[in-house]
């Protein structure tokens, strides 16, 4: 395995007369990386073939951080994710520092369209260009065939899915299933911050978005109440809920319109605090 820290020894490395051709496989990460991450490479690595090259980046992005969020505290545990990444089988680990990744002011950004401005977007203005901005960075440096992410993140999902798709990149997103703990909590580099008994009451977050599962399957479609139930219950717990909501699957994750009430993929999509720990979720159903 090769750790690599410039973006000019990235590209010789890659473009060497061993490697060229080869299909890259890319998992972009900001490292502290946990069994979810693993599954990436996994799916990376199937994709590509032993034939192929996996490429992890670990980089944490001060651009998709806002001034009040956890930047400076944000986990760095490169020595562990070196370990990680050697028993997962990774080819390459492009690890720049901030300077290599932004050598001037990023005058230029990726403004993407108004799914920014929503759901995460709204309570974190900024971070959705401060994603796409870095990972199209990324997708230049590492120029792979293929990009595994996991739905965990749903929102950036479908923006870098398509951001991809407009831009003509020949790039293949592929989409992984969240992998959760055994009690169903998502597995997040920040559930590190829960406390004891907060790591305990975090798999209600889940619950909720079964119970709203539940709720539609069985045919309510009082969306609305439906929300409004959940929220409650996650408020009466202890829970600062940014949003919980039932959305349909599409690139702009657009409310369900009224009109809209046959057969459909749909997703329900929570953020909340607890404690002092931001958790997201979300759970994909078909009516």
């Amino acid at each position: 395995m090769d750790i690599i820290h410039t973006v000019s020894a990235l590209r010789a490395h890659l473009q060497a007369p061993e490697n060229g051709g080869r299909a890259i496989g890319f998992v972009p990460t900001m490292g502290n990386l946990h069994e979810g991450h693993i599954d990436l490479v996994r799916i990376a690595r199937d994709r590509v073939g032993m034939g192929g090259l996996v490429v992890m980046s670990i980089f944490v992005n001060r651009l998709q951080f806002g001034p009040k969020e956890d930047f400076d505290k944000y986990p760095r545990t490169f020595a562990d994710d070196v370990e990680k990444c050697r028993q997962a089988g990774v080819d390459v680990i492009f690890a720049p520092d901030e300077h290599e990744m932004y050598p001037e002011p990023q005058g230029y950004v990726i403004e993407p369209p108004e799914i920014q401005h929503i759901l995460d977007g709204a309570v974190r203005p900024g971070h959705f260009r401060g994603v796409a901005t870095v990972v199209m960075k990324l997708f230049n440096m590492v120029q792979p065939s293929l990009a595994v992410f996991g739905k965990k993140d749903y929102q950036q999902c479908r923006l870098l899915d398509t951001m991809v798709r407009q831009f003509n990149m020949p790039i293949k997103i592929i989409l992984a299933e969240t992998i959760r703990a055994d009690d169903g909590l998502a597995l997040s580099s920040r559930n590190i911050y829960l406390s004891t008994a907060e790591r305990k009451e975090a798999p209600q977050l889940f619950v909720a978005l079964q119970a709203i599962k539940t709720y539609l399957l069985a045919g309510r479609r009082d969306f609305d109440s439906i929300e409004a139930e959940a929220l409650n219950r996650l408020t009466m717990r202890g829970w600062q809920p940014d949003y919980l909501t039932i959305r349909c699957q599409s690139d702009l994750l657009e409310p369900i319109a009224s009109d809209e009430l046959q057969i459909m993929p749909l997703v329900i999509l929570g953020a909340c605090r607890l404690g002092t720990t931001r958790l997201i979720d979300n759970l994909e159903v078909l009516l």
